[in-house]
């Protein structure tokens, strides 16, 4: 019997493994073929905020993107989980104004700005935190802007029942190769709902986003055009100390992909029609990224100049509080090809 999830990554300290993540990992091609995996592909979890690309798409499909004239940097803030500096919360507020949209309809919640240099600034000046902080402002201000498209009430958008929500649910579905009916739903971070599914339809889709030839009509012009935006602005995606900024960056966007609080990650790699997608177990952000690497790396999707520029998130040192090496952060897995076919 297939192990749920096997050991990923390894905690060392001195001449000792001090702890350990454990995970899965699933690689997927648009044919829906698993290519390999690490763990059990098919065991369900919450895709949390790797689905933000995915529910850009009805934005796109609707109409609402031309309608009120949405253009690269919109469309990329939008599949953010961004860091809350100065150039994110500019970006949410040109999206909201686009679409006659004020912040205050945002139900996403303040929280101080995950980059720390903009958080420190903010509180020395005593600026409060507003909903346009919230990493998830973006998502929450393409909601509202397809549910000002649909005509819907905007005071219940968050809802299940909404039809931005049903609109979004149906969607992800699609690409997924899931029914909708049987994709379970809870509550983000954020207050939206969020999908879950077995790890290898969240690499589908990820794989179909990069190469959506059987999608429905309409579905490959929207991927194209996420994907353009995020390669266009990486910066909008994350931030500049940020992973998923970082693997566009250093691969020219032939590589793009999203974190998901409680260690998930998705790529899609759309020259190889492929779609990974990575799972860690305990939640833990610090074994997601050398797990990811790791699994590019075994894959051979990085060059040699890719991987340098991203070594640092595949095995970080730890230090201790003088800042000396104490240890590091090291993937400790193999891929299994061959009990995929």
């Amino acid at each position: 019997m297939m192990a749920k999830h096997v050991p990923l990554v390894s905690v060392l300290r001195g001449p000792l493994r001090e702890s350990m993540h454990s995970g899965r990992v699933a690689v997927v091609h648009s044919s829906g073929a698993l290519v390999a995996s690490a763990g059990d592909p098919k065991d369900p979890m919450f895709a949390r905020s790797t689905a933000k690309l995915l529910q850009v798409i009805p934005v796109l499909v609707s109409g609402a993107s031309e309608r009120f004239g949405l253009e690269d940097q919109d469309i990329a803030v939008a599949c953010a989980s961004h860091n809350g500096e100065p150039v994110h919360v500019e970006a949410v507020t040109k999206l909201l104004e686009k679409a006659g949209i004020s912040q205050d309809q945002l139900q996403c919640g303040p929280h101080a700005p995950y980059h720390k240099p903009t958080a420190v600034r903010m509180r020395e000046h005593g600026t409060p935190f507003t909903s346009l902080h919230n990493n998830c402002s973006g998502k929450h201000a393409a909601m509202l802007t397809l549910s000002a498209f649909l005509g819907a009430k905007d005071e219940n958008y968050m809802d299940p029942s909404h039809p931005v929500q049903q609109y979004m649910l149906k969607t992800v579905a699609a690409m997924s190769g899931e029914e909708a009916a049987d994709i379970p739903l809870g509550i983000d971070g954020c207050g939206v709902p969020v999908f879950a599914m077995p790890l290898q339809k969240l690499a589908l889709a990820y794989a179909r986003l990069g190469r959506p030839d059987s999608l429905p009509e309409g579905y490959a012009a929207a991927c194209g055009r996420i994907l353009r935006a995020l390669r266009s602005h990486p910066h909008l995606l994350a931030g500049d100390d940020r992973f998923d900024t970082a693997l566009i960056r250093a691969t020219g966007g032939r590589l793009i992909g999203k974190m998901g609080a409680e260690g998930v990650f998705a790529v899609t790699v759309p020259d190889e029609g492929l779609g990974i997608a990575v799972k860690v177990e305990d939640g833990s952000l610090r074994a997601l990224y050398p797990a990811v690497v790791e699994a590019l790396r075994q894959l051979q999707l990085l060059s040699g100049r890719e991987y340098e520029a991203l070594a640092g998130f595949h095995s970080p040192l730890l230090h201790n509080w003088r800042g000396d090496a104490v240890g590091r952060i090291e993937p400790c897995f193999t891929l299994d090809r061959e009990a995929c076919g």
